[in-house]
């Protein structure tokens, strides 16, 4: 069995995005991405990854512990490491319902249940980021946001999915419509816009999404534990 799994934090709290909002739900959140958006709300896994490490059979043994049925294995990028394979093996053994939170660049065969793809549009870039001073993760992450290959192959592998869209001004909406159109085996109900911010007053004053949803029948994605926690770590 894998040692040495890189985890930044683990807990259980109520699922804040998507078709499973407020379910109870146990998370891992893998450390380590190969994307810097600028407004990632947990740079602790991706601008700034923490090193810490835990072995499978104790976060198995965790997760079981947990008592609830629902597991998040999430990030950063959890897709980046084969060690999530047999997580989320053990997870199904565990007989939890496993959502997998992933940018979409990297298309892999696990046990999932809820295949969750948040594909990263052009606001996502940190273009002039103080984290950033060379430019150098602004150039990388432009060039990796979008793998049509890897992001079809997951529609193709997992028939439960959702697509998950940070929205942060009306013209990313042109920008979503594009990379669907690019995309096959998805339907409306799989489409999910969210508004960008990490405090309530800044989702509040996006309200407008919600009307372009209805327009294109579309979900309106709330961001829940933001809402009931704020921007804080282990909700």
């Amino acid at each position: 069995m894998a040692l040495g799994v890189p985890i930044s934090e683990t807990f259980t709290s109520v699922q804040g995005e998507g078709k499973l909002a407020g379910v109870p739900s146990w998370f891992v959140r893998f450390s380590g991405c190969n994307l810097r958006c600028a407004w990632c709300d947990t740079p602790y896994a991706s601008w700034a990854p923490e090193p810490h490490t835990r072995e499978i059979a104790h976060l198995l043994d965790e997760a079981r512990a947990s008592g609830v049925t629902h597991a998040v294995v999430t990030g950063g990028e959890p897709m980046l490491f084969d060690s999530v394979v047999e997580l989320c093996e053990g997870l199904r053994q565990a007989g939890m319902h496993i959502t997998i939170e992933t940018a979409g660049t990297i298309s892999r065969a696990l046990a999932c249940d809820l295949m969750s793809i948040s594909p990263k549009l052009s606001n996502s870039t940190p273009f002039g980021d103080p984290r950033d001073p060379d430019g150098h993760w602004a150039a990388r992450h432009e060039a990796r946001r979008l793998n049509f290959e890897s992001l079809q192959g997951l529609i193709d592998l997992h028939p439960k999915r959702q697509f998950k869209f940070v929205i942060s001004r009306p013209a990313d909406l042109a920008e979503v419509e594009t990379i669907l159109t690019r995309l096959k085996g998805w339907v409306d109900g799989d489409v999910l816009l969210m508004p960008e911010g990490t405090s309530p007053a800044a989702l509040a004053s996006k309200s407008w999404i919600a009307g372009e949803c209805v327009r294109r029948n579309w979900r309106y994605g709330p961001r829940l534990h933001i809402e009931l926690y704020g921007n804080t770590r282990g909700t």
